[in-house]
């Protein structure tokens, strides 16, 4: 069995679905240029919009390298009326918060811990010591246990956007990201069913939904929240191109054919519903990972990564229909896709502790 914590066995811990009640929202206040080249100056205004539409309905907590940087990260919130935000100094490499930030998960009546997870950028990048670090610091800044996750003698590399989760036993994820062994391998040492063991005692879940490729132009080689999200606890929301010239075209079809004949951990069928791509972004020749999949889901609000694109409309409208009890607010993401993610890969949810 995996070993959590020290203990091994059972599924004692459950990650809570993205739409049950957050405590906070947390964020990385952006810093590496080398993210966004020569479009960064927009970022941090785009940043400052998430953090507005996020703090009238939670916590935002904000992760920052220093006091200035700290300063700068406050003189916009300012600027554009929002000041009720708190901040951390614990240093990051990139901003992209939800591949190496705190994982919480949950044990019945008991309080928060932090999911321990390796992180390697991606098994792409050399600049992650910083990120690496982030999520036992948090543990520890809330005096909450980090439970390392280890299988066959190894911590096991895992980022929070290679899965989602519907909090009654059920995960999404690709293969392309987690059981490859030969372009960005995270795991090389392990199988899938060793994959499989991980993500039960980690995770609370009792089936693995595996989806095939993720998107094209993806850098993280194949995340499962650009292209399919549980938006219910029997309903996903799966991307579907109508182009069937488009690169992203035949993936996607076997991504639906596979949903088609998975059950949830209830024995029920998967919901699926459709949502747009845009058209292709490219910039410097390079296929941007754009995708209306990447949006988050907060305590009064769904972020929804915009392009002004005619299926900018579209999306929000779908979404708006499935997340009924919250607004849904479109976040323009042209110049933010250039970093190769937008607002899902920016944002960690902290649940609510059970009382």
């Amino acid at each position: 069995m995996t070993v959590i914590g020290g203990a091994s066995g059972g599924h004692a811990w459950r990650m809570p679905a993205e739409w049950e009640p957050h405590e906070a929202t947390w964020i990385a206040w952006p810093h590496n240029r080398t993210d966004w080249p020569g479009k960064y100056a927009p970022i941090p205004w785009v940043f400052g919009e998430i953090v507005r539409a996020l703090a009238a309905g939670e916590k935002v907590r904000i992760l920052v390298n220093s006091a200035d940087h700290e300063h700068q990260a406050r003189r916009l919130l300012s600027r554009i009326g929002t000041t009720e935000v708190e901040f951390f100094r614990i240093p990051t490499d990139r901003a992209w918060v939800r591949d190496f930030g705190p994982i919480f998960v949950q044990k019945q009546g008991a309080e928060l811990a932090v999911a321990g997870f390796r992180f390697n950028a991606w098994a792409k990048y050399p600049d992650y010591h910083r990120d690496y670090r982030v999520a036992e610091r948090v543990a520890r800044t809330f005096k909450r246990a980090y439970v390392p996750a280890r299988l066959k003698g190894k911590k096991v590399v895992l980022e929070g956007g290679s899965i989602d989760v519907n909090g009654r036993g059920s995960l999404l994820t690709t293969e392309e990201c987690l059981l490859d062994k030969a372009v960005q391998p995270r795991n090389p040492q392990l199988e899938r069913q060793d994959i499989e063991e991980v993500l039960r005692d980690s995770f609370g879940v009792t089936n693995v939904l595996w989806l095939a490729n993720g998107i094209a132009g993806d850098d993280t080689h194949g995340h499962v929240d650009d292209l399919c999200r549980f938006v219910a606890s029997d309903t996903v929301a799966l991307c579907q191109e109508r182009d069937p010239n488009d690169a992203n075209y035949r993936a996607l079809q076997e991504n639906r054919e596979r949903l088609e004949d998975y059950r949830l951990a209830d024995g029920s069928r998967v919901r699926v519903v459709f949502l747009p791509m845009p058209r292709p972004l490219f910039m410097d020749s390079r296929r941007l990972p754009a995708s209306y999949a990447n949006f988050y889901v907060a305590n009064n609000v769904v972020l929804v990564p915009t392009f002004n694109d005619p299926s900018d409309r579209v999306a929000l409208g779908i979404l708006a229909d499935l997340f009924k009890g919250r607004a849904v607010v479109g976040i323009h993401a042209v110049d933010l896709v250039w970093g190769l993610g937008t607002l899902h890969c920016l944002t960690q949810q902290q649940p609510w502790e059970s009382s």
